[in-house]
């Protein structure tokens, strides 16, 4: 209809078939509605006119909803950006998230150990906030558990915009590796009902029977939050021990020359070794003339000895990539375009470490060989102004 020339159109439903939403099914949602679309019920004086003229108004109406969420508590839904139910649904399947992590958390070993960080910090400024403390050894298994609320009592209360929010650490014994990221949440806009379990036991060695300073910051301008979080640890009998770490590559601006800065890393394994895994946590921020790299998909390859390990991004971009991960803990019903699948994150979720196991192509006997490179399109990024960024951190790390 846009093609023909049409500036909007209505639909009408047959006679005694009720309303119904206007929704889009598969790759009918990868384009865009560029007119003004509605559906009425049938009214059979509109239906027999031939000719007449039809407004589109813009109209604030109220959009406040309430549930009981599964543990008997009133609860908001959030912001309804359309008028279709399916905001409703996504506020359902955040509930469905939430119980199975409650319980998933409850069934961790009761031997599980609890250390508190934050509870309800109050996180603004370009410090962040900062807690000392000793980290547990002896477990193979590390969770961040961490709840984000903001000051008031609803959800308008909250932070404008999603911001890159990190936990940063510095040991004692370790102040070379001071600055490395432990933790990566993305946060949502104007909730406060964010809750996420990340598995970083990848990163033990970072911190494991040291003492350390936890540092959580996000950008300084950014309205408050009041973050809770506490770390897990416990062992999972079937697993190896992470023993040794090794930083590798960093990420950086996603332009012509984004990867020239990247050499091998030659490594050898060190002695009693039983698995070698490489750790990446990967985002793409930004907007050049391809939407890189917020909204446009990138690829990242690790060589391994010549064996190529990689991931893209394939929903950056896509107009529901992170509606569709609710039941993966997505806070749902956002304001802004939080539905829009983003490259490697998502509004109001955490960033899980991308895990590669390497251990095949491991010559344990002598030197190996490690690089990486990133992609747009399957080549190497070359946008024509304001390129994005890659937020990444890379790390070989060793198990017994």
């Amino acid at each position: 209809m846009y093609q023909s020339g049409a500036l909007g159109m209505l639909l009408m439903t047959a006679p005694g078939e009720h309303l119904f939403d206007f929704n889009c099914i598969g790759s009918q949602c990868d384009t865009p509605i560029n007119i003004s679309v509605s559906i009425i019920p049938f009214e059979e004086m509109i239906a027999s006119f031939s000719t007449g003229t039809l407004t589109f108004i813009t109209e604030p109406s109220d959009n406040f909803f309430f549930a009981i969420d599964p543990f008997g508590q009133l609860a908001e839904t959030g912001w309804g950006l359309y008028p279709t139910f399916q905001f409703l649904v996504w506020q359902d399947q955040w509930f469905t998230f939430m119980t199975k992590l409650i319980q998933k958390i409850n069934d961790h070993p009761p031997d599980t150990v609890v250390v508190s960080v934050f509870e309800n910090a109050f996180l603004q400024g370009k410090d962040g906030i900062t807690k000392n403390l000793t980290i547990p050894n002896g477990y193979n298994r590390m969770e961040l558990d961490l709840s984000l609320s903001c000051p008031g009592t609803r959800d308008g209360d909250c932070a404008m915009w999603d911001r890159v929010l990190n936990l940063f650490v510095c040991c004692e014994g370790l102040e070379q590796q001071c600055g490395q990221e432990l933790g990566r949440w993305i946060t949502p806009f104007r909730r406060r009902i964010g809750r996420w379990l990340t598995d970083v036991s990848a990163l033990l060695p970072l911190v494991a029977g040291r003492f350390c300073s936890l540092n959580m910051k996000t950008d300084a301008w950014a309205m408050p939050w009041m973050p809770s979080l506490s770390v897990r640890f416990y062992n999972a009998p079937e697993d190896l021990f992470p023993v040794y770490i090794q930083p590798l590559f960093n990420g950086g601006t996603f332009d012509k020359s984004y990867n020239t800065k990247y050499q091998p890393i030659l490594f050898t394994v060190p002695s009693g070794i039983k698995k070698v895994i490489l750790a990446a946590t990967i985002t793409g921020h930004g907007s050049d003339d391809q939407q890189c790299a917020e909204f446009c998909p990138t690829t990242h390859v690790f060589m391994a000895n010549g064996a190529n390990y990689s991931v893209s991004f394939n929903d950056a971009g896509t107009p529901l990539g992170c509606a569709n991960r609710v039941l993966d803990g997505v806070v749902p019903n956002e304001h802004g375009t939080w539905l829009y699948g983003r490259d490697g994150w998502c509004d109001g979720l955490q960033v899980d470490p991308l895990i590669f196991d390497i251990t095949s192509v491991i010559a344990f006997d002598k030197q190996n060989s490690v690089n990486y490179r990133g992609l747009f399109q399957g080549k190497d990024p070359n946008p024509q102004h304001d390129p994005g960024v890659i937020i990444m951190n890379s790390y070989l790390v060793y198990f017994k």
